[in-house]
């Protein structure tokens, strides 16, 4: 089987092609501005603001399955460069979903950012109703998959963490720096998600697709405030909780508005046998990746 991972340097793209690639795929991976040398996909120039290459990469390649992790998920660049936000998010979206059509099944990462907050432990069929711009282009990018693709899952996560050659340097990773050179690290505590580890999150990915399981599936941790999971991330380290200090949302004066509480509930994956293992084994496992890769 072939599979097409988009943005595959990506933090979760990165991910993807080792759970694809160590179960015995085929796998084709887009680069936009670092190219990997070998490894375990075949690389794919596209930049996905150029919407005239988007369905010439998916025809070159061919795939049985796509799996859509690229965006821009800079909350406040989507802010400030709503232009762009809505041409990657959403329009190339829409064109690589057309260009899969009947043939290949389709995967869509999208984000808990969908929905506004108001109360947390959202389910797969709660209304969204995004409070910045981020979450409408990936809204927008689900009502396209759903109404173009044919066969299709929309898979939301949230709070990535993990860690990659060159992926985005993510919350956890840049706390787990500041607390590994006892520096103090501000978290938000009203604010909560559900953190989420990529290397595992992978692997229940490349489940779904072999088990077939389509419409829309949360795929997420347990609901924790960002100052509980960095005290998780200081405990796991071995360091003193006391670096880890309580922010406010309204103290940041962030450009784009964040949901007060965006947790997503998981029984739907669970009941799929997708479920994610306890966030703190999950922690103590990028703690470790952690230590290995610095």
């Amino acid at each position: 089987m072939r599979v097409l991972v988009t943005g595959g340097t990506g933090l979760l793209g990165w991910w993807v092609v080792k759970a694809f690639a160590e179960a015995g795929y085929s796998v084709y991976a887009t680069y936009h501005s670092h190219r990997p040398e070998g490894g375990e996909a075949r690389w794919v120039y596209l930049d996905l603001a150029d919407l005239t290459a988007v369905p010439d990469v998916v025809k070159s390649v061919g795939p049985d399955v796509v799996v859509h992790t690229a965006a821009y998920t800079d909350v406040d660049g989507c802010e400030l460069r709503r232009d762009y936000a809505y041409a990657v998010n959403y329009l190339a979206t829409r064109a690589l979903a057309k260009a899969a059509g009947d043939r290949a099944f389709f995967v869509y990462v999208s984000t808990d950012y969908v929905f506004d907050g108001g109360r947390g432990l959202y389910r797969e069929g709660d209304v969204p109703n995004p409070v910045n711009f981020y979450g409408l282009s990936k809204l927008l990018g689900e009502v396209a998959v759903e109404s173009v693709a044919g066969r299709f899952a929309v898979v939301r996560v949230s709070g990535l963490f993990g860690v990659s050659p060159w992926g985005k340097r993510n919350f956890g990773f840049r706390a787990l720096e500041s607390l590994a050179r006892g520096e103090e690290v501000r978290a938000f505590v009203d604010q909560y998600l559900s953190p989420t580890y990529v290397p595992w999150l992978a692997e229940r990915i490349r489940l779904l697709v072999e088990r077939g399981v389509g419409g829309v599936v949360h795929l997420a941790g347990e609901r924790l405030s960002r100052f509980e999971f960095a005290l998780l991330l200081a405990e796991a380290l071995g360091v003193d909780r006391g670096l880890v200090k309580p922010a406010r949302l309204e103290e940041a004066a962030l450009p784009a508005k964040r949901p007060r509480d965006s947790s997503l509930d998981t029984s739907k994956a669970a009941g799929l046998g997708l479920a994610m293992p306890p966030t703190r084994e999950a922690v103590a496992h990028f703690v470790q990746s952690f230590k290995h890769a610095v």
